[in-house]
């Protein structure tokens, strides 16, 4: 994809490429704080948040770790955490 500058990306496109081996941190989600507002899904680059019957969970696979989805949840429920190597 050539990019041009000042232009706005689709976001969810890296799941063309498994991106997970980028991060150091990795995102835990406590379903007990959880309020399944949707905003981890909203605000992650990546697509890699999802629901499932209003219970949300992180695709390893793609998540590169950004930590947008802990840094935006109202209810504190995710956590960043060392990735194990």
């Amino acid at each position: 994809m050539k990019l041009i500058p000042g232009a706005v990306v689709t976001g969810g496109t890296s799941l063309a490429y498994k991106t997970g081996s980028w991060r150091d941190q990795k995102p835990i989600i406590d379903r007990e704080l959880c309020k399944s507002c949707g905003i981890c899904e909203e605000v992650c680059p990546d697509d890699s948040v999802k629901a499932q019957m209003g219970i949300y969970s992180i695709d390893y696979e793609y998540c590169k770790g950004c930590g947008l989805c802990a840094y935006e949840c109202p209810a504190g429920a995710i956590q960043m955490i060392a990735e194990q190597r």
